[in-house]
């Protein structure tokens, strides 16, 4: 029953901002790792962000300076700003949390940017 839920994507021009949220439910434990990944058309799934449970951060070198992981534990939510959007950044974004060696994923949200 454990469900991950991404939210916040949509369609903005290069150079605006985004802030995505992924909220976990279900759950009766904490993620050791969390983090957000996307996939563009055509190509392979790659990390864009994760956050440890010490709050720990790595980024991608593309994203690095634009991009920013945080996480709520109270609130059961992780977030991922992001500011000076650029097309490339165009894909679908999933959450991601792990415990004890088995990964979990959201169903994904469309992130659009126009140049």
């Amino acid at each position: 029953q454990v469900q991950l839920m991404e939210s916040g994507g949509g369609l903005v021009q290069a150079g605006g901002s985004l802030r995505l949220c992924c909220t976990v439910s279900g759950s009766t434990w904490s993620f050791n790792n969390m983090g957000w990944y996307r996939q563009a058309p055509g190509k392979q799934r790659e990390l864009v962000a994760s956050i440890t449970t010490s709050d720990g951060t790595n980024y991608a070198d593309s994203v690095k300076g634009r991009f920013i992981i945080s996480k709520d534990s109270a609130k059961n939510t992780l977030y991922l700003q992001m500011d000076n959007l650029k097309p490339e950044d165009t894909a679908v974004y999933y959450c991601s949390g792990t415990r004890l060696l088995r990964t979990y994923w959201g169903q994904g949200t469309q992130v659009t940017v126009s140049s």
